[in-house]
């Protein structure tokens, strides 16, 4: 009879966490730019915004390859699943299985500069890193800890599907060159007013290297879905996300030498590619 009661007392108690984490969840949304407020904290928020959407010309000592942060935090990192950086305050620090151990904000976004941005990184007290934490904990505000925010990271896909990479080659050159390049290699914006963000390059050396995170492919099929193309987002299958996904990973791009450190603890993902 004990037994039984530890058993019931147990469900109880993981049915209540359930509702518990689910009433957690609270829904997506972003505080407008016209709200920054005036002043100097208003001005080094706008100017974190403004290293964020414009990273090459703003850091030209840092970056040296031709993507901005927002070219994968699309729109300022103000749109749901495409990595916001809405609430990412409360989500820092928090363990990395990656370099197995505690990992602050400021040293993600260098990790960010790093891999992502195939780049340099400004020093944790620095002033580009002081405003853009400005303006991470900006769109954070009013998101306490403990709350987890629809459209959080990238969207968990249904299924997993074996990639075509001839077949994500001809997806590529049918939907995606017109805005990368047949050579996948971008293009200056041509109009500012619609893309504000420009048209990134997606493979080379002026583009993300081995180790960034759009370099697996799970993560690349679930933006894509999503996201892409820009302007009509979510109109890709599954298939056909993973299929164009795999040939644009598997594209020349630059390599990562302090990658041997990673994972020291083993669970390196499946998807990684190295």
């Amino acid at each position: 009879m004990l037994r039984v009661l530890i058993l019931l007392s147990c469900l109880l108690l993981a049915s209540v966490s359930l509702v518990l984490a689910e009433s957690d969840r609270i829904p997506f949304s972003a505080p407008e730019e016209s709200s920054i407020p005036a002043g100097p904290q208003g001005d080094l928020i706008r100017r974190g915004r403004l290293i964020l959407t414009d990273t090459p010309q703003q850091l030209p000592d840092y970056v040296h390859s031709r993507l901005r942060c927002s070219n994968c935090h699309l729109k300022a990192g103000t749109v749901a699943y495409a990595a916001p950086w809405v609430g990412v305050t409360t989500r820092y620090p928090r363990y990395s299985r990656r370099s197995a151990g505690e990992v602050s904000l400021p040293q993600r976004i260098q990790g960010c500069f790093r891999r992502s941005l195939n780049s340099d990184a400004p020093a944790v007290d620095s002033e580009p890193m002081q405003a853009i934490i400005a303006y991470m904990v900006w769109l954070s505000q009013g998101i306490s800890d403990g709350y987890r925010l629809e459209g959080w990271g990238f969207p968990r896909l249904s299924e997993n599907p074996q990639p075509d990479r001839q077949r994500g080659e001809q997806l590529f050159l049918d939907r995606c060159a017109v805005c990368h390049g047949k050579d996948g290699q971008g293009r200056l914006d041509e109009t500012p007013q619609r893309y504000p963000y420009g048209f990134p390059p997606l493979w080379g050396k002026s583009s993300f290297n081995i180790a960034a995170g759009m370099a697996r492919l799970h993560k690349a099929a679930a933006f894509i879905q999503r996201n892409m193309p820009f302007s009509s987002g979510g109109t890709l299958t599954i298939q056909q996300a993973y299929d164009v996904a795999d040939f644009v990973i598997h594209q020349p791009r630059e390599d990562y030498p302090a990658k041997i450190h990673d994972w020291p603890e083993g669970g390196k993902p499946s998807d990684a590619r190295y």
